[in-house]
């Protein structure tokens, strides 16, 4: 991922050194585990505590052996003495590489989980805040019947409390070790080695596993990314189109100094949320590439291998960046409750419809479809020849003469629409 979407967490975690710490870890880890056993002795174990990689000699090695785990190893024993032997023993390069993939993916999915929280938070205040502030309600982007903005983002509060499961579902998942050998039989390296291992690494245990750790696992991780990013897009439309010039009803921060466009000294463009978008896409794309990774032949093969050098570490730096753009968009979001009424007022109070409609049915008695016709007659009539909507029912000898004309204007008042927003809330645990 380029610098400008990579937050330095993130970046540490999938940095080539925190790599190889890891690697380094899980050899160390592996010599402990032989050492308790008897295996190793104790003095040589003390100095294979000290031991490190040598990154500028690792690269100099993979040039000639073009294998990324001799080249480490190598790299490791080229400052060992006699107990340089004791590295790697019964081990297969994948229990080393996913092992320690492991745990880069699970320090991910903290990381991503604190994004996920702080979102939710954000969003669970601000729906509080506008939890009675009127809104149009919109249905195939045309007027439908108001709803509230506090309604909306708790709906999206909702949403992130769901991703928030599926995250730690899916960070349980990968969080697994695989210290099994070449084929995964345990020929050369026993189960009880193998827990031992993860269970000083903060790992369980894959239960059964070949040369790798099943790439199941890693396309849900990569799946619940990409689900993640699905809502922040939803959501992220959701501004742009509340910030069109002819709807205004909020917009994204815009900074002193800040400019939108070089040509236009008057534009404020959605540009984060549409960055937001884009992003989105992208992390969408890579976990196609993560289930396509399940499939691989006989035991192992290796091309998932440079696949997921780029997806692993690109799906959670996207993820991780773009929750905290949106997090910064939700906390500094202009609203604008004014302009949210002149909208619902824009259609003239043909947002009544189906409660008059509903009042013909239930007081009036008429039929539905006879309800229906009456009801649409004057809502038509109310969009071509912009009238208003209120007067042409009080107006209308059909709705008079089935209905109490004193409580007629009763039907036109728009707190009918908020009288459950409480309870929803409280149904929803905001």
């Amino acid at each position: 991922m380029i610098d400008r979407y990579s937050r330095p967490k993130m970046k540490s975690v999938w940095s080539e050194h925190n790599k190889y710490d890891k690697w380094l870890a899980v050899e160390l880890a592996v010599c402990e585990a032989w050492t308790e056993t008897g295996v190793i002795p104790e003095k040589d174990m003390e100095k294979l505590r000290k031991a490190s990689y040598d990154f500028d000699l690792m690269n100099e090695i993979f040039e000639k052996t073009r294998h990324d785990m001799t080249a480490f190893t190598r790299s490791i024993t080229e400052n060992l003495g006699d107990e340089g032997r004791w590295i790697h023993l019964g081990l297969t390069s994948s229990d080393v590489i996913d092992t320690a993939q492991s745990l880069q993916m699970t320090e991910a999915a903290e990381l991503l989980l604190n994004e996920v929280v702080s979102l939710r938070d954000t969003l669970r205040l601000k729906a509080t805040e506008y939890k009675n502030t009127l809104m149009i309600g919109r249905t195939h982007g045309i007027h439908a019947e108001p709803t509230t903005f506090g309604l909306k983002l708790a709906i999206w509060w909702d949403e992130m409390n769901r991703h928030e499961g599926r995250l730690k579902s899916a960070k349980a998942q990968i969080s697994v070790g695989k210290i099994s050998g070449a084929v995964g039989t345990h020929a050369t390296i026993t189960p009880s080695i193998e827990e031992s291992v993860c269970k000083k690494l903060g790992l369980n245990v894959a239960p059964i596993s070949n040369q790798i750790i099943q790439r199941d696992r890693y396309a849900n991780f990569v799946s619940t990314l990409a689900l993640i990013a699905a809502s922040l897009e939803k959501f992220a439309t959701e501004i742009r189109s509340l910030q069109r010039t002819e709807v205004r009803e909020a917009e994204e921060p815009f900074g002193e100094g800040q400019t939108g466009s070089s040509a236009m000294p008057h534009k404020r463009n959605p540009e984060l949320s549409e960055r937001i978008c884009g992003l989105a896409r992208l992390i969408r794309g890579f976990s196609v590439t993560a289930l396509e990774n399940v499939a691989l032949w006989h035991e192992r093969d290796i091309s998932h291998s440079s696949a997921e050098r780029i997806v692993l570490p690109d799906s959670c730096l996207a993820l991780d960046y773009i929750l905290s753009v949106f997090n910064y968009v939700m906390e500094g979001l202009r609203v604008y409750p004014e302009r949210m009424m002149e909208n619902i007022e824009s259609t003239r109070g043909i947002v009544f419809s189906q409660r008059v409609l509903l009042d013909l049915v239930e007081q009036g008695g008429l039929s539905r479809e006879k309800a229906y016709g009456i009801v649409q007659k004057n809502a038509m009539k109310s969009w071509d020849e912009k009238l208003d909507f209120r007067e042409l029912i009080l107006a209308e000898e059909d709705v008079t003469s089935s209905l109490d004309p004193s409580k007629i204007a009763q039907l036109f008042d728009y707190k009918y629409y908020t009288r459950f927003v409480d309870e929803t809330f409280d149904r929803a645990g905001i």
